[in-house]
C-alpha cells in the first residue's frame, strides 16, 4: 500500500493546472479586473497648466540663471484649483504597474488551488475512508499559511524602513501589547475560554513520555508547560504585529465603504463583515455560547439544544461563512480605498497655498499603485482564518455534518507500535517494503504523540487569536479615524 496513494495524483493534476490554466484564468486578476473597480487617473501637467490659467509654453517667468545655467522651478498651482479626476476601469495592463501584484496573484491563486485540493481530499476520505494514508491536503494548507505570513512579514518590514514616520513605533507597540494580551489569555481558566489547550498539552506530554519509555529513554516531558506558553505568546505577538496595519486599514475602508453604500442591505452586510472577527471570538467564550447552548435556562429542566460535537461543527461553518462574506465584500472595500484619490484632492481644495504639479500627480497616482498592497492586507488575514479552520477540522478530527450522529468523542489511542515490527519484516521482501513499513510505523508514532486533542487546542487558540487581533486593531482604527483624525 502506498503512503500517499491517489492523493499524489490530485496534487500533480493541481500543479499542472496552476502551471497551465491559472496564469490565463486567474481569480486574483479577475477580482481586480472584472470591470467593477475604477481608479482615478492623475492629471497631466498640461491639464493642470490649463486649469491654473498658465497656458504659456517655454521658460517659466520664475526661471533663474545661475553661472550661465538656467534653473527652472517646478510648476506650482493653487490648491483650491477646480480639479476633477477622470476614472478608468482596472484592466490587466494596469495591474503590471502595481506594487506587490505578483505576490497578491500568487497568494490568491495558490489559496484557490489548495482549497480545491482540500475539498477533493475531503470527498475522497469520506468515500474511501483510508486509514494508513497521509492527508496531503494538510501540506497545502500549511503552505498557504506560510505564504500568508511571509507576505504580511514583507509588508511589515516596509514600515520599519520608514525613518520619519511613526509606523515602526506603532508595530512595536502593538507587538508588545499583543504579547501581554497573549500571556493573559493563556493563563485564563478554560471555564471561560474553552480552547482545550491545557488538555491537549497534557495529552501530548503523556504520549511523548510513553514514546520515550518504549524507546528506552528517560521518561521526561520534551517541553514544560511554561516554556510552551512562552513561545506560543511570542508567536502570537508576531502575528498581532503583522495584523496591525491590515486592521487599521480595514477600519478606514469600512468607514469609506459605508459612506458609499446607498442600499440598506449593503450597509448591513458591511457592518456584519466588520463585526465578523468579534463573532468568531465569542464562539470560544464558554459562558456566552457553549454553556448557554448546552444548558439553556428553560425552567427547571435544562434540555441541550445540540450536542457538543454539533456545536463544534457549527462553529467551523460559521467561520467559513463569515470568511465567504468577507471575500464577497472585498470589491466594496477596494473601491472605497481607490476613492481616496478624489478624497485627497477634495481635502486639498480646502487648504490655502500652492502645490507643485509633481506632488499632486504623486498624491493621486500613489493610491492606485498601492492597490495590491491593500488587497494583500485584506486577503491575507482572511486566508489565515480560512485555512486555520480547515486544519482545525481535519487535525482536530471534527465533522462537517451538523446532526447528532455525525461525530462521536474521539478516543485517544496512546498505544505505540513496538520495535518488534522491524524485526518481523521478512528479508526477502526487499528494501522498498522495509522502507514503506518504516515510514508507516513512524507516522503511526507521530499520530500517537501529536494527537487530535493537541491540535484541537492549538488550532482553536490560533484561530481565535487571529480573529481577536484583527478585531482589536480594526476597532482601534475605527476609533482613530472617526474621533482622532481631523476632518
Amino acid at each position: 500500500m502506498g503512503v500517499i496513494g491517489i492523493q499524489l495524483v490530485v496534487t500533480m493534476v493541481m500543479a499542472s493546472v496552476m502551471q497551465k490554466i491559472i496564469p490565463h484564468y486567474s481569480l486574483a486578476q479577475w477580482l481586480l479586473c472584472n470591470g467593477s473597480l475604477r481608479w482615478y487617473q492623475h492629471p497631466t501637467e498640461e491639464e493642470l497648466r490649463i486649469l491654473a490659467g498658465k497656458q504659456q509654453k517655454g521658460k517659466s517667468k520664475k526661471d533663474r540663471k545661475y553661472n550661465g545655467h538656467i534653473e527652472s522651478k517646478p510648476l506650482t498651482i493653487p490648491k483650491d484649483i477646480d480639479l476633477h479626476l477622470e476614472t478608468k476601469s482596472v484592466t490587466e495592463v494596469d495591474t503590471l504597474a502595481l506594487h506587490y501584484f505578483p505576490e497578491y496573484q500568487w497568494l490568491v491563486d495558490f489559496t484557490v488551488a489548495a482549497t480545491v485540493v482540500y475539498l477533493v481530499t475531503e470527498v475522497y476520505y469520506n468515500l474511501m475512508k483510508p486509514t494508513q494514508e497521509m492527508n496531503i491536503s494538510l501540506v497545502w494548507c500549511l503552505l498557504v499559511l506560510s505564504f500568508a505570513i511571509k507576505v504580511l512579514f514583507s509588508l511589515t518590514t516596509h514600515y520599519f524602513k520608514v525613518k520619519d514616520g511613526g509606523e515602526r513605533s506603532v508595530c512595536v507597540t502593538f507587538g508588545f501589547f499583543f504579547f501581554v494580551k497573549a500571556m493573559a489569555v493563556l493563563i485564563v481558566t478554560e471555564n471561560y475560554l474553552e480552547f482545550g489547550l491545557e488538555t491537549g498539552f497534557t495529552n501530548f506530554s503523556d504520549s511523548a513520555m510513553q514514546f520515550l519509555e518504549k524507546q528506552g529513554l528517560e521518561s521526561q516531558s520534551p517541553v514544560s508547560k511554561l516554556t510552551f506558553k512562552f513561545f506560543l505568546a511570542i508567536f502570537c505577538s508576531l502575528i498581532g504585529a503583522f495584523l496591525t496595519f491590515p486592521g487599521l486599514r480595514l477600519a478606514q475602508m469600512h468607514l469609506d465603504a459605508l459612506n458609499l453604500a446607498t442600499e440598506k442591505i449593503t450597509q448591513t452586510l458591511l457592518h456584519i463583515n466588520f463585526l465578523a472577527p468579534l463573532f468568531m471570538v465569542l464562539l470560544w467564550v464558554k459562558p456566552i455560547t457553549k454553556d448557554y447552548i448546552m444548558n439553556p435556562p428553560l425552567g427547571k429542566e435544562s434540555v441541550p439544544l445540540m450536542t457538543e460535537a454539533t456545536f463544534d461543527t457549527l462553529r467551523l461553518w460559521i467561520i467559513i461563512l463569515l470568511c465567504a462574506l468577507r471575500l464577497a465584500m472585498m470589491r466594496s472595500h477596494l473601491q472605497a480605498y481607490l476613492n481616496l484619490a478624489q478624497k485627497c484632492v477634495d481635502q486639498m481644495k480646502k487648504e490655502a497655498g500652492r502645490i507643485s504639479t509633481v506632488e499632486l500627480q504623486k498624491m493621486v497616482a500613489r493610491v492606485f499603485y498601492y492597490l495590491c498592497v491593500i488587497a494583500l492586507q485584506y486577503v491575507a488575514p482572511l486566508v489565515m482564518l480560512l485555512h486555520t479552520t480547515l486544519l482545525l477540522k481535519t487535525l482536530g478530527n471534527h465533522s462537517w455534518g451538523i446532526y447528532p450522529e455525525s461525530f462521536s468523542t474521539l478516543p485517544v489511542d496512546t498505544s505505540l507500535p513496538s520495535n518488534s515490527v522491524y524485526s518481523d519484516l521478512p528479508s526477502a521482501d526487499g528494501k522498498m517494503k522495509v522502507t514503506v513499513t518504516q515510514i508507516t510505523v513512524a507516522l503511526s508514532s507521530l499520530k500517537n504523540i501529536f494527537t487530535p486533542l493537541l491540535f484541537r487546542g492549538l488550532l482553536s487558540f490560533l484561530t481565535w487569536w487571529i480573529a481577536a487581533c484583527l478585531f482589536s486593531t480594526s476597532l482601534f482604527g475605527l476609533f482613530y479615524h472617526q474621533y482622532l483624525t481631523v476632518a
